[in-house]
């Protein structure tokens, strides 16, 4: 990354403190910070410290007020499936219940966007789905975590952009950003359960063979694995 680069993306760890800040109840909902404060906390520019305020607005963490300043808003008001949200509250105080509602909202969407593909999804893109499982299977086994992670990402993608449903495709993102943020929380395991393995696996061919009961369940299994995974973790 260039050095200018860096320059224009310096407001984002300023504003990823900020928004954990409130919600970790550091910066108090309904008080307000200047922009020369940010600037005197950080050590940032005021065009730095611009960027960062309209970055947390966009989201809805804090409303710019004249003559007041940025006022920090509640957390329950933000904008709940925005995946910058998403990310700060994986990585604040309020991680566990954070994970926990977005797990009940996959068990809602996902196992449906599987059978739904299973009926609805071409060919083409329903032979791809064995392929990435059981490469999923082989990295998984094998520790290569890394790639392991980014291949589960793009196979839940494919399954939810092959509903059919364009707002199941649209949870996509917010599927995503979910799994990377275990990963940067160190919340994911460092050795796949086996069970999860083959579940993806018959995932893959339950969609490629049509049967939408059998997609339904191998895909409840995957994330019913993760919700009980999430609840016995006592570092959550």
């Amino acid at each position: 990354m260039t050095e200018t680069n860096d320059t224009e993306h310096m407001h984002i760890p300023v504003a990823n403190q900020l928004a954990v800040d409130i919600i970790d109840g550091k910066w108090a909902v309904g008080s307000a910070m200047t922009l020369e404060d940010m600037q005197s906390r950080f050590g940032v520019s005021r065009t730095v410290a611009r960027e960062a305020s309209r970055h947390l607005e966009a989201a809805g963490a804090i409303t710019i007020r004249r003559r007041v300043g940025l006022v920090a808003q509640d957390p329950e008001h933000w904008q709940a499936l925005n995946p910058q949200v998403i990310a700060w509250k994986l990585h604040s105080s309020q991680r566990k219940q954070e994970l926990l509602a977005l797990t009940e909202l996959r068990l809602s969407i996902e196992p449906a966007a599987a059978r739904y593909a299973a009926v609805r999804a071409s060919l083409e893109d329903k032979a791809k789905l064995p392929v990435m499982a059981l490469q999923m299977k082989q990295l998984g086994e094998q520790g290569n975590l890394a790639e392991f992670h980014k291949l589960d990402v793009e196979f839940h993608r494919q399954v939810l952009q092959c509903s059919g449903n364009e707002l199941f495709a649209a949870f996509a993102g917010t599927v995503a950003t979910v799994l990377r943020g275990r990963v940067e929380i160190n919340m994911y395991p460092q050795q796949p359960a086996p069970e999860a393995l083959r579940a993806h696996v018959a995932v893959g061919e339950a969609i490629l063979n049509g049967d939408a009961d059998a997609a339904y369940e191998a895909m409840r299994e995957i994330v019913d694995e993760v919700d009980e995974a999430l609840r016995d973790n006592p570092m959550l």
